[in-house]
């Protein structure tokens, strides 16, 4: 493990202490982190594993006999480190975003094809329960072809660190590569990639600092995102009244609606939601989804098993690695447009370069 901060001293270490109690099919055996302090709880929490200052000296000793490294630092060391790690033939789970710009993203993901070793992102929001829910609704057909989504992220101050490194490095650019748009934004993106059934076409963005005070980052972020099948419509803010997701997908004969665990799915009688004389029927669940929960440690283990199946099937450069990709494209020009007075950025799919790794038949990007 490289870096041992927060996610992954609550999120990504008990998950891993799980499983290897039960499952016997993971072992930590090194964790890294440049500060001392948060190396001496590593040494405490993990009895017996080996302590490294950084990333590099932990590699020079450790990766002749790893399978793979897990990244847990800010968002503007993770091309480095996830480079020089599958440079020395190890598998890599890092958490999002892959990187802050899109030219470091599309070099990881080459260096990973070229390697022959799984990249693959931490995008845990798929493995919330309810998101579950939400995806074998869409594909059972019941709503139809989706049409429109719109994605709500509200939280009352932004994640906070942990208090022996620079807790606030959130709203530091350089640690962040940018405020709740980088830091949200990649959960938000994936889903409506998922939803609306491909890649979006433009984006148009606004955002603001209301509690700036020193810092470089926005924390209040709103974007539409064009899609071949209609519109994705995304808020996002850091200072909110009340931490809570509220998603909402909208499909030709019905439509879904989640307020955190609580679900609702209204599917029209006949003839379509078009149908003059339609009419609904609902149903609604609540599904415990732990959202109040920060470190998401519940959704580790099924993410964890994806990574599991990449690294047996080959999949080196997956359909995650994919999303995580254009997650950064549309993050990085959802900032264009807001800097150039909200104007809307096209945003170029680059299908011919993905196509070396994700052939159109395995992948449909929504045409």
């Amino acid at each position: 493990m490289v870096g041992y901060g927060f996610i992954s001293s609550r999120g990504h270490l008990p998950a891993y202490l799980q499983r290897a109690k039960k499952q016997h099919d993971v072992e930590i055996v090194a964790i890294a982190d440049i500060c001392p302090a948060r190396r001496e709880l590593a040494a405490r929490a993990v009895p017996g594993v080996r302590i490294y200052e950084d990333h590099r000296s932990l590699l020079d000793a450790e990766a002749s006999s790893l399978d793979f490294i897990d990244i847990c630092t800010p968002p503007s060391d993770h091309a480095e480190i996830a480079r020089a790690a599958l440079e020395r033939g190890l598998h890599v789970l890092c958490e999002k975003p892959l990187a802050p710009t899109v030219g470091e993203a599309a070099l990881l993901l080459e260096t990973a094809a070229a390697v022959r070793r799984v990249i693959f992102p931490c995008h845990n929001y798929k493995h919330a329960p309810v998101v579950k829910a939400i995806r074998e609704i869409v594909q059972s057909g019941r709503i139809g072809t989706v049409r429109s989504v719109t994605l709500n992220t509200f939280r009352n101050t932004f994640a906070r660190g942990v208090p022996e490194w620079r807790p606030d490095w959130r709203r530091e650019k350089r640690f962040s590569g940018g405020g709740i748009a980088m830091d949200h934004g990649s959960h938000t993106f994936y889903l409506a990639f998922e939803w609306m059934g491909g890649y979006p076409t433009a984006v148009t963005a606004k955002m603001s600092r209301l509690g700036a005070g020193e810092h470089d980052t926005e924390d209040n972020f709103a974007a539409v995102l064009s899609f071949p099948r209609g519109l994705a419509h995304a808020q996002l803010s850091w200072t909110a009244g009340i931490r809570k997701v509220i998603y909402t997908i909208q499909g030709e004969l019905g439509a879904i609606t989640i307020d955190d665990d609580d679900l609702q799915l209204a599917v029209a009688d006949r003839g379509g939601i078009a149908h003059p004389n339609a009419k609904w029927t609902f149903e609604k669940r609540s599904i415990s989804s732990h959202w109040m929960d920060a470190s998401h440690s519940h959704w580790f283990d099924s993410l964890f098993e994806q990574f599991k199946g990449a690294i047996q099937e080959g999949a080196f450069v997956g359909k995650e690695a994919r999303d995580a990709y254009f997650c950064i494209q549309t993050i990085s020009n959802a900032y264009r447009s807001a800097d150039e007075g909200c104007r809307e950025v096209a945003l170029g799919t680059e299908i011919g370069w993905a196509e070396r790794w994700f052939p159109m038949s395995r992948v449909p990007i929504g045409r």
